[in-house]
């Protein structure tokens, strides 16, 4: 969900830069962050990245770069009159002379003589009769951060597919290990209850021996982390929007992975279990990226 994306137009003479950026989210949630959108499109605006870009914590940034011809701003004159009228009646409260052109030189150094609120209005102007312009604009960025968020799906693809396949291969050794482990278990407890009577209950030694042993049983475990994996690699090669989805699956995989450790009872076998829990929680942090 992580992207970027730049695109410029002019509106009138002068010219508009969106920037749009997203990162991992959850839900869709967007914010304009400029006051260069009319508040009447703010819905538009939103409903179509919505739409575009799916998911994510979403930004729109733009700015306004105004050329030459268009930078005089409007003077105000009734504040210019004031404030020379004011230099004219200080001077003379304080014995002194100036002429008229000395305090207009003066009053046109001193703050807020242009109207702020006529160039805000002009600007506004030219937004609202150039918001097709605008809008393709911001249609574009949004493209340019899909192309992005395409360009980096491409190799976190690549990286997830990776990981899966090396939980499979540690499984495939697990699956060795386990033909072995049931063998060692059986012989460590006839070798204990030898240990406790000279004489013991062969029936209901193998009573025990099959009670004990199918709860260390993880053949159901192995063939559903098969198949979960298998899944996975369906889901990230053939749909488009599945991050959801593929979040689901690695908590299936995760719950039988940790089962496996925990009926496992062999060395072996739980240094696979961390190594394929290591490699599905690097799993996890890359399915936050994908929509």
């Amino acid at each position: 969900m992580t992207g970027f994306g730049k695109a410029e137009c002019k509106c009138g003479n002068n010219k508009i830069t969106i920037e749009i950026k997203s990162v991992n989210g959850k839900n869709s949630d967007i914010s304009l962050k400029t006051q260069l959108i009319p508040r009447d499109k703010e819905i538009e605006v939103k409903k179509y990245l919505k739409e575009t870009l799916q998911r994510g914590n979403i930004d729109l940034y733009a700015s306004i770069e105004f050329v030459e011809e268009s930078t005089a701003k409007a003077l105000n004159k009734t504040t210019i009159s004031n404030y020379i009228e004011q230099i004219i009646s200080i001077s003379q409260d304080n014995s002194l002379q100036i002429s008229h052109d000395t305090a207009l030189s003066a009053a046109l150094r001193l703050p807020d003589i242009t109207d702020s609120a006529s160039s805000r209005d002009k600007t506004a102007k030219e937004l609202d009769e150039n918001w097709e312009t605008i809008m393709k604009c911001i249609k574009d960025a949004a493209q340019m951060l899909i192309s992005y968020r395409m360009e980096e799906g491409s190799i976190l693809q690549k990286d997830i597919a990776k990981r899966v396949k090396l939980i499979a291969t540690y499984l495939d050794y697990v699956e060795t290990l386990d033909k072995e482990r049931l063998n060692q278990q059986r012989e460590k407890l006839k070798s204990k209850i030898l240990e406790l009577t000279d004489n013991p209950d062969m029936n209901r030694f193998e009573q025990e021996i099959i009670y004990y042993l199918e709860k260390l049983d993880i053949t159901e475990e192995k063939v559903r982390l098969k198949q979960h994996c298998k899944y996975f690699e369906i889901n990230l090669e053939n749909n488009e929007l599945a991050g959801k989805k593929l979040g689901f699956i690695s908590q299936e995989i995760g719950r039988e992975i940790n089962t496996i450790g925990s009926k496992a009872n062999h060395a072996e076998i739980q240094k696979m279990v961390v190594q394929m829990k290591e490699e599905l929680e690097k799993i996890k942090e890359q399915v936050l990226n994908i929509l």
